[in-house]
Order: C-alpha cells, then sequence, then structure tokens
C-alpha cells in the first residue's frame, strides 16, 4: 500500500508540474541562476571527460527496461490467464515515465519557463519590416565575403569546447545577459542518434539529463562552431530555440574569423530562408564564389542526407514537444531570432543594451 501511494503521489505530482504555471521570475531566481548553475558546473565537466554519449546509455537502457517490462507482463498474463499482469507493467512503465519527466524537470527542463530574453534586453517596440530584414541579410552576406578567405585560412577547431577565444566569448556573452554563474562549455559528440540526425536535418542537441551536447556527424566545419555555440546556450539555461540562436551568434562574433564567419552563416542561412522568393535571390547573387560554395556543399550535404517523410513527422512532433513545454511559436521559435536581433538595441561591438529594472 505505501509503494502504491508511492506512486500514485509521483504521477499526480508530475501531471501538476506539467500543467500548472509557475511564475517565470520565480523560476528565474530560484533555479536557472541559482540551482541550475550548480547542477551543471558538476555534470558537464564529468560528461565532457567521456568520449561516449551518456544519453545513448540512457537511450538503451530505456529501451531494455520497457521491453523487459512487457514481455516479462505478457508472459505473466499468458502463464495466469488474466490481464493484470500487463495492466500492472504498464503502470509501473507510467510511473517511470512521471520519475523520468521529473528529473528532467529538476535537471534542465525547469528553464523553458524562466524569463523570456525579451525581459533582460532593453528592445524596440513593433515587428521589424522587410527592408530591416534585408539590411541585416545584406550585412550578412558582405560579412561573409569578408571573412571567408581568412576563416578558411585560419581553420577550424578541432574541439571547439577547449578553444580558448571561443570559450571567453561565450562566457562574455553569458555575463552581458544574465547575472549568474558562468556555464561550462560542452565537448561536441557523436551519438547513436547521429543517423537520426543526418535523416532529419537535426544539427544537434543538448542532452537534458547529462547536460552533454550531440552533433550530427556530417556538419560541415564552417557549421560546427555555431552549432556548439547554440548548444552551449541551452548548457547555460537557455532553453528557447530563438534565444540559444541568439546566444549563439554573439559568441561566434566575439571568437575568431572562423568563428565570425561561422555565425554569420548561420544568420545568412536563417534570413535566406525566410524571405521571398526575389529577396532570397538578391541575397544569393551577392554572395562571392567562396560563400557561394560553402553554402552549396551545406545544401548538398542536407539533400544527401534526410529521408523528407521522417524528417516532416520528426519537426512535427518536437513542435508539439516545444509548445508543451511553454514555447508558444513551437519550431517558429527558431525564426524569431531575426525578430530578436532586429529589435534589440546594441552599442559598439553587437553589445545587447540589459533592460534597466523597474
Amino acid at each position: 500500500m505505501r509503494l502504491r501511494a508511492f506512486e500514485i503521489i509521483t504521477l499526480v505530482i508530475a501531471g501538476v508540474c506539467a500543467i500548472a504555471p509557475l511564475p517565470p521570475r520565480l523560476v528565474e531566481t530560484a533555479f536557472s541562476i541559482r540551482v541550475y548553475p550548480l547542477i551543471q558546473h558538476v555534470v558537464t565537466p564529468v560528461t565532457n571527460l567521456l568520449p561516449v554519449a551518456v544519453f545513448d546509455l540512457l537511450l538503451l537502457a530505456g529501451v531494455v527496461a520497457v521491453v523487459v517490462a512487457l514481455v516479462g507482463g505478457v508472459r505473466r498474463a499468458r502463464r495466469e490467464r488474466r490481464v493484470q499482469p500487463v495492466l500492472a507493467a504498464i503502470w509501473h512503465l507510467l510511473v517511470a515515465a512521471a520519475v523520468v519527466y521529473l528529473v528532467f524537470l529538476a535537471v534542465w527542463g525547469l528553464n523553458y519557463r524562466r524569463l523570456p530574453m525579451s525581459d533582460r534586453l532593453a528592445l524596440e517596440s513593433g515587428t521589424p519590416g522587410r527592408d530591416a530584414v534585408m539590411n541585416l541579410g545584406r550585412e550578412s552576406v558582405r560579412q561573409l565575403n569578408v571573412l571567408h578567405a581568412a576563416a578558411h585560412k585560419a581553420g577550424w577547431p578541432g574541439a571547439e569546447w577547449r578553444d580558448d577565444r571561443l570559450r571567453a566569448a561565450f562566457h562574455q556573452v553569458q555575463a552581458m545577459l544574465i547575472d549568474a554563474p558562468l556555464a561550462e562549455p560542452g565537448r561536441l559528440k557523436w551519438t547513436l542518434l547521429g543517423p537520426y540526425f543526418r535523416w532529419t536535418s537535426v544539427d544537434g542537441m543538448v542532452d537534458p539529463f547529462a547536460l552533454e551536447v550531440l552533433a550530427n556527424p556530417d556538419l560541415l566545419p564552417w557549421e560546427r562552431v555555431f552549432v556548439a555555440a547554440h548548444e552551449w546556450a541551452h548548457l547555460a539555461g537557455f532553453a528557447d530555440e530563438s534565444e540559444a540562436n541568439f546566444v549563439g551568434w554573439l559568441t561566434c562574433l566575439r571568437g575568431d574569423e572562423a568563428a565570425q564567419y561561422s555565425g554569420w552563416l548561420y544568420l545568412y542561412w536563417q534570413i535566406s530562408g525566410e524571405v521571398a522568393t526575389q529577396d532570397r535571390t538578391e541575397l544569393t547573387n551577392a554572395l562571392a564564389d567562396g560563400p557561394r560554395r560553402d553554402v552549396a556543399a551545406i545544401l548538398d550535404r542536407l539533400r544527401r542526407g534526410q529521408l523528407p517523410l521522417l524528417r516532416n513527422a520528426s519537426w512535427i512532433v518536437y513542435d508539439k514537444y516545444l509548445r508543451a513545454n511553454r514555447v508558444e511559436q513551437g519550431i517558429r521559435s527558431y525564426g524569431e531570432v531575426v525578430t530578436l536581433i532586429l529589435r534589440a538595441r546594441f552599442e559598439d561591438g553587437w553589445t545587447p543594451v540589459r533592460r534597466t529594472a523597474p
């Protein structure tokens, strides 16, 4: 009876946590800038030392546990000629899922409910128009044309998490945006999910349990730096995709020429995917031969690897996941970074202006 009561309480707590609104400021002050940094400073340095993805081990263990529970329940049901063992197995799996969800929230997931970037930055009112978007797109093209030769000559770091300048840039951006201990960058790891990433055009993800970075094995060198910076932003507690893109882009701008090139390439890619066909053609035609080849290489990588049906289904599922975690724009939150950049006020050197407290 005590065990059953514990299981019921666990399910109730998980259900309440899933649907109950939490004040963002409370999450910010009690979890995101106090508890979470303590967890991240312990977990990520440990998982960085491991060449394998801890997430793979957790995933395999979870699959084995589900199979064993269901097969055991079915066998017992057939032996005893009653359905209760199967129902008991399903009940225990539901309780286990509730425990996993609570661990997810406690380790990382509550960051979805922290204060949004709009509460941190001084923002211009209104929605940016076409001219503002295109001017930012033209600036990204100009930067790509200027930086291409130097970036390719310098080359890209093979281990981004150990690159001193990129680490310093990441810490600098964090200090601009939040008053909290600085997050530890994560090592980009290959994973058993690599083929899935390839088929669905996913560049990477953060393991919300072991706080490590999992990367698409097909990423090109000029993509990896931004992907690393984006995922580091998630490790810093910026769960929203547009905010992680914003932090990742600002981090790249403070790195060397290769990092800057990677950041501007990302922004060009994002803008060109959102503007009208005529405007996209203008931006594409303005690219010099070098950046044009790099963009073509990315397109070729995506076309070779993706399975459109699986990709579309995957993004639908991820959209529902984001919305379930209070990201109202779903997967459209990726593109919100352009609006965020254009509305934010910057000082020299793309330094965002913090919002003054009321």
